[in-house]
């Protein structure tokens, strides 16, 4: 079993994680720093993959900043996506010993996904058409991830108690035959993103055969070196 440092981050703007996450990613490719998964909750953002196209955007920039939406262009894989409050993000950055490996990564982000759900008593499932996680028919999870000198970022973003509307700002991750849904829509219940997270962890863990070891001390000093 590996063992892996936790960076539990709280509710935090995007460029801010972002920059820490370019920071730790350095570090590890490097071989200075064992691999580490970040846990956070954002601010609303819109985040445009490499493959965004500029029609999946359907609010304009003055829209997006009058309802306190960032929007940023980042180096994942995919297209547009919305990050929020009520949203569960991980984003492991880790290191891979074969390119090959990238996809059996992506795959094992859904099952644990998928299994996160069923904790729930939710039947996750896959759809051929695009990655993630939908219930229901409609998409509960997304995944994007960018592979840069054989160590991943960015990673999965797992709707708890998201705010639906979301999708009058963008079309979410450039798909029109389904719509997003959550863990509280599908529940008929209240799903916070700590609940969420305590059925994520466990998930994670055994799908990749690896042990999370909580950084609070170095979490706190990283964000304040990626204020600075």
């Amino acid at each position: 079993m590996k063992r892996v440092s936790l960076l539990r981050l709280g509710r935090r703007p995007f460029r801010e994680a972002w920059e820490l996450q370019l920071r730790i990613h350095d570090a590890v490719a490097r071989g200075e720093m064992r691999d580490t998964w970040i846990v956070v909750e954002h601010d609303p953002v819109v985040t445009a993959g490499r493959n965004a196209k500029a029609e999946h955007v359907l609010a304009s920039p003055e829209t997006l900043l009058a309802n306190g939406v960032d929007y940023v262009d980042i180096e994942r894989g995919g297209d547009v996506t919305y990050h929020g409050p009520g949203q569960l993000v991980v984003y492991p950055i880790a290191r891979l010993e074969r390119f090959r490996e990238v996809v059996p990564f992506v795959t094992a982000l859904e099952d644990a996904v998928i299994g996160a759900c069923a904790r729930f008593g939710l039947q996750g499932e896959r759809w051929s058409v695009h990655r993630g996680v939908y219930a229901g028919g409609n998409q509960v999870c997304a995944i994007g991830l960018a592979v840069k000198r054989m160590t991943s970022l960015h990673g999965l973003a797992l709707n708890a108690s998201t705010d639906l509307d979301y999708d009058r700002l963008i079309t979410p991750c450039g798909i029109r035959e389904r719509g997003v849904t959550s863990l509280s829509k599908e529940l008929g219940r209240a799903v916070s993103v700590a609940e969420a997270e305590q059925a994520l962890l466990p998930e994670l863990e055994r799908v990749f055969d690896l042990s999370f070891e909580p950084q609070p001390d170095a979490a706190l000093e990283l964000l304040e070196r990626a204020a600075s």
